[in-house]
Formats: C-alpha cells, structure tokens, sequence
C-alpha cells in the first residue's frame, strides 16, 4: 500500500465538501423531479452536473435569511434558490478548492484552495453569495479551516503540530500503511481482505495509535493573526463553533468510537478551563459520535449506542445545565448522519447499508424522525427523576429510497431553514449529485 502523505495526515476524514475539480462518471436520463413510489414524497434534484455536492451533515450551507443553498461544483460555488429552485454560479474556481461553509451572519461563503497535488499553502477567501466579490481571508502554511464561529470573527482548524520533536508523525509516515478516506483497505487476521467499514476501523486505529501530536487553531478573520488553543496528542477533529455562541467550540477526538472519549467542549473566552469531555460510557462497547448542535445552539445531539450494533439512540446534551436526553430507535433506522429540524421537533437520519455498524438488513432509506417523551406514570415522580436522563422515541417516516446509493458516499441529510425540505448527495445515478426530498407527502 502506498504510504500517507503530510496532507492525509493534517487534513481531517470529515470531507467538508469534495475538493473539486476532478471528473465524476456520467450517467443518463437522471431525472429533475419525481415522486418517490415506495415513499410517497417528491424529490428534486438540486445541481446540474455531476461532482456537485452539498455540504457535511452539520455544517452551514444556508444563508442567514434562508433563501439561498450554497453547493459546490465542478464550476465552482453556486447557490440555489430555495423558492424556486433556480441554480447560478457566483463564484467560479479554477483551482482544487473546497467549499467550507456560509457564515451565520452575513452572506458570505467560504472556501479554500490549494495546489493540486496536495502540497503548499492553502488560502481561505470569502464570497458575497449575491454578487459573487471575493476577498482572501487567510493564508495557511499548514493545517486545515474546519469552522467559523457564530460572528464570523474567527475561523478555527486543527493542524499535526509543528512544534512537536517527538518524531511520531515522522515514524508514521514512514509506516507501510495508508489512511485515505476514498480508499481505505485492509487485510484481516487470516489475511484475507475486510470490507470497506471494517478497514476503515483498522485503518483509523492506526492513525489514533501513532500519537501524533497536533494543535487546535484559531485565525482572527479581521486581522489573520494564528492563534494555538488546544495540544494533544489525541487525534483531534470535527470542530464545530455553536451556531450562536462566539465562544463555545465543540470538537472531537477521533479513533474508533468504542476506544475514545469522543465528544468535548471548551470555551475560548475561559482558556484557563480545560475542555469538557460531554459523554463518558458505562459500558464496554458503548459508542457516542457524530455530533452537531441544535440551530439554536441549546442542544447538543449525538449518535448513541448502548452497545455497538445493538441499541440504537439519539441522544441530548443541554448546553446550559447538562441536563440528558435519549430518543430510541429501531436498526433498520439507524443513519450514519442525523440532523435536527430547526424547530426542533422533527429529526432526520440519512439511513445506512448493510455494512455498516448496525448491519441493518433493510436500512437503506432517507428517514423523518418524530421524537416521543416518556412521562412517569400516573405523574409519580421518582426521587431525584429531575436530574436522570430523559427517555424517549422516535416514529419514523421512510423518504427516500436509497436502494441505489453507495454508502461510501454518506448522504449527509440536513434540514433547510424553512423544515420542509432535506437536502442530501447522492450517487444514485452515477456522479454526486445534490437532492433534495419535500418532508410534506405529495398530493
């Protein structure tokens, strides 16, 4: 196997967004609309070409006053008019770029390029979603821009560390190993090759094995100045600024899920505070990932498993006063991403092939989640039932059928502003493509 490279190892597995500008598989006759048969539900397709691509789960692809959807495409940046559906390029890119996100204040998106091969500085700039006006915000000798926070006055990354002596990411390096997101491949313990899921847990071991040491970053977006505000040699990743707190940063520490404490909160105003650590298991096996805040960032939600492959939640942390809550769910409902409706009182899974953590025999659908409380009986309350976890329920409502989708591209489900729709990426027709299914049932 080849051996992975300093981009690999610096840049994250979330995939904000492809980088753009290479060629996808065609494919014939993809339709513009059509009404799911097995669900009942219109869909629409969003892009025009394949390559397109809508952004990861839990980062902000709409503009502050929930017109406009900004994607990516072979072309460059384009928004799509959530009214009528229209699709304009504003910003076309000639070089490898990716699309980060769209600010929660203004209507700018971001993006950040670099050279071809992977190498070299990559340069963030700003684009007005209506006019199309660049500017450059920063330049990156290393690392990676994975969020901005809620005022757009600091974009945070992680980055392997550079003031590091202990030789951990050099041994790495040198390894007979490969950590590639679009490739991952290993052999078992009789030699005999694993399936995609299963090398990409042997191969994410390795890289949280190897120590590397890294740092958490913030880049004032005003000034450019670099701040260093996490070391670790935790495999950090999935930074995520509250969508209403300038202060509040979520991020992760990576690795197979039944091995790290994975979810963890930090204020940067109170840097003498160490990080939160937002879920601690209590038993063997017991998964928690896949995190995002509620748009109101109140909410913290995550994917829970009580163990691994068996139980299946969704599970609350209240920001304020850590108070917990747990949504039951059924395998085949269990998603590789959920998201939460701006309201709060719908949710969405983006489903899952049999493959997968759940192995679920029939999981492969676009799924809308109603929660469900479960109430004390007869009103009786426990002694200290105030300050236990909260259970409940999901219902669910089938969307799409992904029958056609391969999984290595996740679908990445999120809400539009309005709840009415959920914009995902497909490749059920080939190339990567931007969809979006109506929640309401087709008349």
């Amino acid at each position: 196997m080849g051996r992975i490279s300093q981009r690999m190892i610096s840049a994250t597995i979330i995939a904000l967004a492809p980088i753009a500008a290479h060629a996808q598989p065609q494919a014939q006759n993809v339709p513009r609309a059509w009404i799911d048969p097995s669900t009942g539900h219109r869909v629409v397709r969003l892009s025009d070409e394949p390559g397109s691509s809508s952004l990861y789960f839990n980062f902000n692809g709409y503009t502050p006053q929930g017109d406009q959807l900004v994607i990516s495409t072979p072309q460059g940046l384009a928004r799509v008019d959530l009214k009528t559906h229209k699709l304009t390029t504003f910003v076309k890119i000639a070089t490898p770029f990716r699309f980060l996100f769209v600010g929660h204040r203004t209507r700018t998106a971001f993006y950040q390029t670099q050279s071809a091969d992977g190498t070299g500085p990559k340069t963030v700039f700003a684009a007005d979603v209506d006019s199309g006006k660049v500017r450059k915000v920063a330049t990156l000798d290393r690392g990676d821009i994975q969020t901005i926070n809620s005022d757009e006055t600091l974009l945070a990354g992680v980055d392997t560390d550079p003031a590091s002596t202990s030789g951990a990411l050099d041994a790495f390096k040198k390894r007979d190993t490969r950590y590639d997101q679009a490739d991952y491949k290993a052999n078992g313990p009789d030699g005999k090759p694993l399936s995609y899921a299963e090398s990409k847990e042997v191969r994410m071991n390795e890289r949280l094995e190897a120590k590397i040491p890294m740092t958490m970053f913030t880049i004032d977006t005003r000034t450019g100045e670099k701040r260093v505000i996490h070391r670790a040699t935790d495999w950090l990743n999935h930074l995520q600024f509250s969508p209403t707190d300038p202060q509040l940063l979520m991020f992760c520490h990576e690795g197979p899920w039944h091995k790290v404490d994975r979810l963890w909160l930090m204020r940067l105003d109170h840097p003498e505070t160490p990080p939160l650590a937002l879920h601690h298991r209590i038993m063997n096996m017991e998964i928690a990932g896949h995190e995002w805040f509620s748009q109101d960032g109140k909410t913290i939600w995550y994917d829970l498993q009580t163990p691994r492959g068996e139980d299946f939640w969704v599970a609350g942390y209240d920001v304020a006063t850590g108070a917990r809550t747990r949504y039951h769910l059924q395998r085949n409902e269990w998603s590789v991403h959920y998201h939460s409706a701006p309201d709060g009182q719908h949710f969405s899974g983006d489903g899952g092939d049999p493959e997968m953590v759940a192995h679920a025999p029939d999981g492969k659908y676009l799924y809308l989640f109603t929660p469900h409380g479960i109430p004390d009986v007869a009103g009786i309350h426990a002694p200290g039932a105030a300050s236990l976890i909260k259970p409940g329920y999901f219902t669910s409502e089938k969307l799409v059928n992904m029958a056609k989708q391969d999984y290595r591209l996740e679908p990445n489900g999120n809400f539009t502003p309005d709840g009415k729709w959920l914009v995902f990426r497909s490749n059920m027709y080939g190339g990567t493509q931007v969809y979006a299914v109506e929640i309401a049932k087709a008349k």
